[in-house]
């Protein structure tokens, strides 16, 4: 399945295992590997009306996901070796059914020694190099609209909606993707974390994913909050090149290890 059983790399007397960073959306899937670089592309037919493999952030065919990672890895050329650690993104406030099904992909492509899954939102917080202090983090995607409260890397609060640019061709408007975007961030700043919402929009909200390469939901946000809206400079790469380095410390710093 693209994986070869090949020997860990010794560093320092002990074994590490490879590292590989996985992102499977709605619209593109995506595998960052060390030394190999990130490879990329559709997750599914992109011009089927409701996407095929994943939607809504949900696996609905495993089958097809295996294939269509399976293709990817193929296209290092240097194979995947069997046993690496494999940090996932998965959408904010994914259920256990949602994450079974994405290890059950992962478990036949990569046939890892452990996978560990990581928020889409705090690995793209550490892909932009921003993780650190009180930060809300607005994920817009092809399918979901997430929004964050994050403290040091960790989320605290978070609220999502099943709507994304995908839907823009389906009658939706920036307007309506902003007015989700600001309704989260209400709900946010009226509950428990209230004060460290307050915090985190002093500093601005960091955009990433599709979303933000659409620069009229970047200035629809900043004028409904008043607040600063800063894009990432990679937006739609930076939550798996956060979950990349993620795996890169989980392979060096294994628990027990």
């Amino acid at each position: 399945m693209g994986v070869t059983s090949m020997p860990r790399t010794a560093s320092r007397g002990r074994a590490v295992a490879a590292a590989v960073a996985v992102d499977l959306g709605s619209r593109t899937a995506g595998v960052w590997a060390a030394h190999r670089g990130t490879v990329s592309g559709p997750c599914g037919d992109p011009s089927a009306p409701a996407g095929t493999l994943v939607r809504r952030g949900r696996v609905v065919d495993v089958d097809g996901c295996v294939d269509v990672l399976t293709q990817l890895v193929r296209r290092y050329p240097q194979p995947v070796p069997a046993g690496a650690v494999i940090v996932a993104c998965r959408p904010v406030l994914a259920s256990e059914a949602d994450q079974a099904a994405t290890r059950q992909v992962l478990d036949t492509v990569f046939a890892p020694a452990r996978i560990m899954f990581v928020d889409a939102v705090r690995a793209a917080a550490i892909g932009s190099g921003a993780a650190a202090g009180t930060l809300l983090v607005v994920d817009v995607g092809a399918e979901l609209t997430e929004v964050a409260l994050l403290s040091d890397g960790r989320v605290v609060a978070a609220r999502r909606s099943e709507i994304g640019t995908r839907d823009l061709s389906r009658g939706a408007t920036v307007e309506l993707l902003g007015d989700a975007v600001v309704g989260h961030v209400d709900e946010l700043r009226t509950g428990a974390d209230a004060s460290h919402v307050l915090t985190a929009m002093a500093r601005g909200l960091l955009l990433v994913g599709d979303g933000a390469l659409h620069p009229a939901l970047a200035s629809t946000v900043s004028g409904a909050l008043r607040v600063r809206v800063h894009r990432a400079a990679a937006p739609r790469t930076a939550a798996l090149n956060g979950a990349g380095l993620a795996a890169m410390s989980l392979a060096r710093h294994p628990v027990g290890g």
